[in-house]
């Protein structure tokens, strides 16, 4: 049965954007609609095509929608195959077809082998597509032919899924989480030139992905145990003139209009068989039928040159494909050969400009040369941004490339090659509106580019220029962990090891970007030790005291927290280094006022809980450290000087003066300009600045900092980070439509991650989990218990978070002691978890429950909570209302509901209006109801 969706205009904008695997931020901004319209959008998509995820609405923006808005679905769909549409149809191959197919239904991962132009890419794909409607969760087309190095297989498969690299994972384990449940087919083609990163991708796939499997391609064996053979045979061949071969031959050149009778049909078989049935020499052959005709093809088979110079010259893998290619370049003019063999070097489709920059011919001249190999099929004419592009086939291309090396030319065009890069990557310094377009354009030849000159002394200093700018260029791309990885490249190519400082010094911050805490720690040891070398020895300080301040700033970031000891000697190496320089002298200041709070407060907690003596002390120091952190005039300096300082206000309760100076912080880096280390300090400061508004109950500018940074590019591909502040906000605050429609964002990036958690994540998930309980779904409140039974979060849930939405939700059923009983533990005792945000809803929401649970000592509680709260607009309310109830003093209570409404907290005001009884619980009710809420059970008496 074929039912009808009913999809918006504008949902149909969003769900074709989303088939190009854009994020959410540059939907809006192709759209002109705001990020947070883009949730909506694809919440309501989710929903009305009933999939998973956002991976399966990418599948289904294949499909057409029609005019009026609806797309039709039946009961079993299965996403539509991302494979390259075929420009041509497949001929023959009926028995290759079937086995191939009854290989990949048994094996874990089959490999098509044999030579170039065989025909392993189309009966690969074609193969895939057959098997489509067997594999429930998809079939994906990843090609391999622009990844230069082993260590970039996983990026290009992501980049096929439309996955984004996610801050503390890599690549493969991002993929991995994509595909870990799914039954669906990756096909990987051309796998020869990076065979090893290829295996050992493979084996970390396949042992995660049970029900995935994986039809490779490939010149050579992978060479890994789980590995099927399948040889891909020549077209079949037979002096009768039928057969697959001759099929192909007759076909295609019917297609370039040259129909042929079927008496020549042993000609064409004596031609196929000369071409050893090779596809692509035969698909070659054919198109020169019109100016050649049967007679000329047989003659130029029997040129000389079907060998390069001779058997021994080439491999026997090669003969057949090179046989064609020599055969076309012989009818080629001089100069078209020369401009075939300097353009072989783009990776990527190019224009006629650049052809003609890295041939160094003039433009006219290019530009006609280039649709004369167009039309003799040497060439693919593609679009590409601003005009008409030109794309040479690998193997066409790999053969150009051997020309220019014959004619001793190669050098010389690569290094033109290399100068045209660096000049579109000068060119990519100024960020347009389309400049992820113009970017992705280039950036193949400009990785190949590099991975030619960073072998060669003769271009270091130009490599070493590339690789820093494909390292601003690919931070700017939100593509992370290549950043990171050319930052270090570019280190390692520096002829000067001040310069190499600086590059480790932003791979660090990239790093942090990443939540790489270890490669934060060992990269800017690196670039400590680079500056030494430099005869910086201020900067040598620098770099040594960072390396101290990562270890405790950052600690949540590492896998392997380093050892005390070690952070004590570089602050102390740090501290003979440092002399007069008064960056160094802030930066080793910063360190020691970060090791005295971790010791105060390891100190604390062996002692049984309290702050123990070293407060004054300790915050001595941090207010020394932003001092002179800002005598540097340096704002990511004072930045962190102004982050330890929080903290450790923080630690000694001081809850409004940690919020002023993380709001300082913010409004720092607000300028800031947009560079790594920059963008690390800003998304962590916007993180803390949410985080303090809650704390002390401002939760409008709670939503204002959170809301900047769910909208934050970095964080585009990882909803769960970028919205988890703001659900947290939304929650409190009783925004249950934001909650519900956030935390589905939240949910389908989080499980893409791989489950991964931490007490932030907790804290959002509690939330979502508490809306729900509010609105007695009990099997939504299940799915996200999945979220809080992660080890990180339970010491947090314990008493937190999860001890204050646990509160409010068993509040709202009227279920008082049990709420006391949650909070039972006093607030001095699990200070370590209550301090800073958790702090004043836990005191209120305590006080609260001894009310309505009839405690005895509910007055005394009272007042030891007003003592906390104050200042806290939504606490105090609480507490007022929980004093009002004791009193039984309904006007008093009353008043709260208009308190709770100007503090933005929808929720409780409805509450109150509630517990005041009479007409206003009435308005209450409604209130809660317009909400979304189920009613408050209200206590007796």
């Amino acid at each position: 049965m074929v039912a009808t969706v009913d999809v918006s205009p504008r949902e149909a904008e969003v769900l074709e954007l989303i088939g190009d695997h854009l994020s959410n931020a540059e939907i809006g901004a192709r759209l002109f609609i705001s990020v947070r319209t883009v949730e909506s959008h694809v919440s309501s998509l989710l929903r009305k095509l009933e999939v998973p995820d956002r991976r399966a609405l990418a599948g289904r923006a294949a499909r057409p929608i029609a005019a009026d808005g609806t797309t039709g679905t039946t009961g079993t769909t299965h996403p539509a195959p991302v494979l390259p549409a075929p420009l041509t149809s497949f001929v023959g191959r009926a028995s290759e077809r079937a086995e191939l197919t009854r290989m990949i239904e048994t094996g874990r991962q089959v490999t098509a082998l044999g030579p170039g132009g065989v025909g392993k890419t189309r009966l690969a794909l074609t193969v895939a597509a057959d098997a489509a409607e067997t594999y429930a969760d998809g079939v994906w087309f990843v090609d391999l032919v622009p990844v230069t190095g082993p260590g970039m297989v996983a990026a290009a498969v992501a980049g096929a899924l439309g996955l984004g690299e996610e801050p503390g994972r890599d690549l493969t384990e991002s993929v991995i989480a994509a595909l870990a449940d799914q039954h669906a087919l990756l096909v990987l083609d051309n796998c020869e030139q990076v065979r090893d990163g290829v295996a050992l991708f493979l084996e970390r796939l396949l042992a995660a992905c049970p029900r995935l499997a994986v039809l490779a391609t490939s010149r050579a064996r992978l060479m890994v145990p789980f590995e099927r053979i399948y040889q891909v045979p020549p077209l079949s061949l037979g002096g009768d003139g039928e057969s697959d071969a001759v099929a192909l031959f007759t076909e295609r050149a019917a297609a370039v209009g040259w129909p042929l009778d079927p008496s020549l049909r042993a000609q064409v078989a004596a031609i196929c068989d000369r071409l050893d049935g090779m596809a692509l020499a035969i698909e070659l052959a054919a198109a020169r039928c019109p100016t050649l005709g049967l007679d000329g093809l047989t003659a130029a088979l029997s040129h000389p040159l079907r060998m390069l110079t001779g058997g021994s010259r080439a491999e026997d893998r090669h003969r057949s494909v090179r046989a064609a290619l020599d055969w076309s370049h012989t009818l080629l003019e001089p100069s078209d050969r020369a401009l075939l063999r300097q353009v072989s070097l783009f990776v990527a489709p190019f224009t006629a400009a650049a052809a003609a920059e890295v041939a160094g011919v003039d433009g006219g001249i290019v530009a006609d040369g280039l649709a004369r190999l167009a039309e003799q099929s040497l060439l693919v004419v593609t679009p590409v941004p601003g005009g008409t592009g030109y794309r040479a086939l690998e193997t066409i291309r790999q053969y150009g490339t051997e020309q220019l090396a014959e004619a001793g030319e190669l050098a010389e065009t690569r290094s033109r090659h290399l100068r045209w890069c660096l000049a579109r990557a000068a060119d990519l310094a100024a960020v347009g509106p389309d400049w992820r377009a113009r970017f992705d354009a280039v950036a193949d030849d400009l990785r190949a580019a590099l991975k030619w000159a960073a072998d060669l002394p003769e271009h270091r200093a130009e490599a070493h220029r590339l690789a820093r700018s494909l390292a601003d260029l690919t931070f700017t791309r939100h593509l992370v962990g290549e950043s990171q990885a050319r930052f270090e490249q570019a280190a390692a190519l520096a002829k000067d090891p001040a310069d190499a400082a600086s590059m480790l010094r932003n791979a660090a911050a990239v790093a942090g970007c990443r939540m790489r805490g270890d490669d934060m720690y060992r990269l800017h040891r690196e670039a400590a030790d680079a500056a030494r070398r430099a005869g910086d020895t201020a900067g040598a300080a620098v770099g040594l005291a960072t390396v101290a301040t990562t270890a405790f700033r950052f600690s949540s970031k590492f896998v392997r927290v380093p050892p005390r000891e070690e952070a004590v000697g570089l602050i102390t190496e740090a501290r003979g280094l440092a002399g007069e320089s008064p960056s160094a002298q802030a930066a080793v200041a910063l360190a020691e006022a970060g090791m005295a709070l971790l010791d105060a407060f390891e100190t604390a907690q062996s002692g049984g809980g309290g702050r123990g003596d070293a407060l004054p002390e300790t915050i001595r120091r941090a207010e020394r450290a932003v001092e002179l952190a800002r005598r540097t005039n340096d704002p990511l300096a004072e930045s962190a000087a102004l982050d330890t300082f929080a903290a450790v206000r923080s630690w000694a309760g001081d809850t409004f003066g940690a919020a002023e100076t993380i709001r300082r912080r913010a409004g720092l880096l607000a300028a800031a300009p947009v560079t790594p280390a920059g963008t690390h300090e800003l998304i962590d400061a916007l993180a803390e600045a949410a985080e303090a508004a809650l704390g002390i109950g401002d939760l409008p500018d709670a939503r204002r900092w959170a809301r900047q940074l769910a909208d934050h590019p970095l964080l585009a591909e990882v909803g769960h980070r970028a919205t988890s502040l703001l659900l947290v906000a939304d929650a409190l605050a009783g925004n249950v439509d934001q909650v519900l429609t956030g935390g589905v964002r939240f949910l389908d990036t989080w499980r893409r991650s791989g489950s991964r958690d931490t007490p932030v994540l907790g804290a959002a998930a509690a939330g979502v989990m508490m809306v729900h309980g509010l609105r007695h779904d009990d099997e939504a409140q299940r799915e996200w218990q999945e979220v809080l039974n992660q080890p990180e979060t339970l010491s947090e849930h314990a008493h937190g978070y999860g001890a204050v939405f646990d509160a409010i939700l068993l509040l709202h059923h009227g279920q008082a002691a049990r709420a006391l009983e949650r909070m039972a533990p006093d607030p001095e005792e699990v200070w370590r978890w209550i301090t800073w945000t958790w702090l004043h809803w836990y005191v209120a929401l305590r006080a609260e429950a001894t009310v309505l649970a009839g405690s005895p000592n509910a007055a005394e509680r009272l007042a030891d909570a007003r003592t906390v709260v104050s200042g806290n607009p939504v606490a105090t309310a609480i507490v007022e209302r929980a004093e009002a109830l004791l009193d039984k003093d309904r006007k008093r209570v009353l008043a709260t509901a208009d308190a709770f409404e100007t503090a933005g907290c929808r929720y409780q005001s409805a509450r109150s209006l509630i517990l005041t009884g009479g007409e206003h619980a009435a308005r209450g009710a409604v209130l809660l109801s317009d909400l979304g809420l189920a009613p408050i059970a209200v206590p007796a008496g």
